[in-house]
């Protein structure tokens, strides 16, 4: 069974408040929003299981993914922490788990392995990877045996990730992109500023427009307030052959996430 991802999703990375985390993730259902996306690290798994009972949305509509916290991939740890994750979210399971770092207690022969047999415990539908490299992608499909439902990388237009774009397309998984808008790092881009501006939209909505164009990425900007429904417009914003080529002629580069203990060095 593969795991069919809305076109983006709602990251809640760094919204650790509480009532506006519920908040935003009850809106952003009520908006449209069918996938959204915690961690173990991200310290609000409670209130983002506050904001689904919230909504009116029916949770089995909504696809539900978190990640175990690198610090907690030695085998038990894995088990025992997964379980505190669906005791916070006030779930049974959720749809997607991820290893969310390959660092730390991360060892491929015996973390894995206990993904299995969560997915085969009925506590999580598929499992999930992030921040890995295509050297590490492929130990780990040699250890699964549950496929590769997702890979979780910063991606955006000035970190396209075409090898992982590759990757995907080629195993048939979705990379899903945090960062995608570059943490407003990246909006006085003039390739991009040009294309909003042609369009009459935001350089978020076309950051977000091109991550969707490229058939594999799927968005989850993180965002409270108006920003939840500004981003989910960009759904209909559609970029042109010659918005795509502009953007995708950017020759700079700029990495917004890379912590010391990155496995891609």
């Amino acid at each position: 069974m593969t795991l069919d991802l809305p076109s983006m999703g709602l990251g809640t990375s760094g919204n650790k408040d509480p009532e506006e985390c519920a908040s935003t993730v009850a809106a952003a259902l009520d908006i449209g929003y069918r996938h959204v996306d915690t961690a173990q690290m991200y310290d609000n798994e409670e209130p983002v299981g506050a904001g689904l009972r919230q909504s009116d949305v029916d949770p089995d509509d909504v696809i539900l993914a978190t990640k175990v916290h690198p610090k907690n991939l030695a085998p038990e740890d894995v088990r025992r922490t997964t379980e505190e994750s669906l005791d916070r979210l006030g779930v049974d399971s959720v749809d997607l788990l991820y290893v969310h770092w390959p660092t730390h207690a991360y060892d491929a022969e015996t973390t894995l392995p206990v993904f299995d047999e969560l997915r085969e415990a009925g506590l999580t539908d598929h499992v999930g990877v992030s921040n890995f490299t295509p050297e590490l992608l492929d130990e780990a499909r040699e250890t699964l045996d549950s496929p590769i439902a997702a890979h979780q990388v910063e991606c955006h237009p000035l970190l396209p990730q075409e090898e992982l774009r590759a990757d995907a397309r080629e195993h048939g998984y979705s990379l899903v992109a945090y960062t995608p808008l570059g943490r407003g790092e990246i909006f006085d881009e003039p390739e991009l500023v040009e294309v909003a501006e042609k369009h009459d939209a935001s350089v978020a909505q076309v950051c977000l427009a091109w991550s969707m164009a490229q058939d594999v990425i799927v968005p989850i900007p993180k965002s409270t307030g108006e920003h939840v429904a500004e981003n989910f417009a960009a759904r209909e914003l559609e970029l042109d052959d010659e918005d795509l080529a502009k953007i995708d002629g950017i020759d700079r580069e700029k990495r917004v996430i890379d912590p010391d203990h990155r496995p891609w060095n």
